[in-house]
């Protein structure tokens, strides 16, 4: 298993914009990819999962990859919340 933390930027959070990148960045991998907020995992290929975490700007998420991509998975998403998030 490979994982990052990453403080959230944007002001608004994650909402529906990059939620849905992360999502798309996500599926393009078979590993299993989990994202936390203040306790809780979800499935980051799911939009509803990832926006129901209602992360807020300031706060910590947890990604972590698990299979046979996680390293590029990781790396993909890594680069994903930098540019979008």
């Amino acid at each position: 298993m490979v994982s990052f933390e990453y403080v959230l930027k944007d002001r608004e959070g994650i909402h529906a914009r990059p939620a849905g990148v992360i999502v798309k960045t996500a599926k393009e991998f078979e590993s299993d990819i989990t994202i936390e907020n203040k306790g809780k995992k979800v499935n980051c290929k799911g939009i509803f999962a990832v926006m129901s975490l209602a992360a807020k700007c300031g706060e910590k998420v947890i990604i972590s990859a698990e299979g046979n991509d996680e390293k590029e998975a990781v790396e993909a998403l890594s680069s994903a919340f930098e540019k979008n998030l």
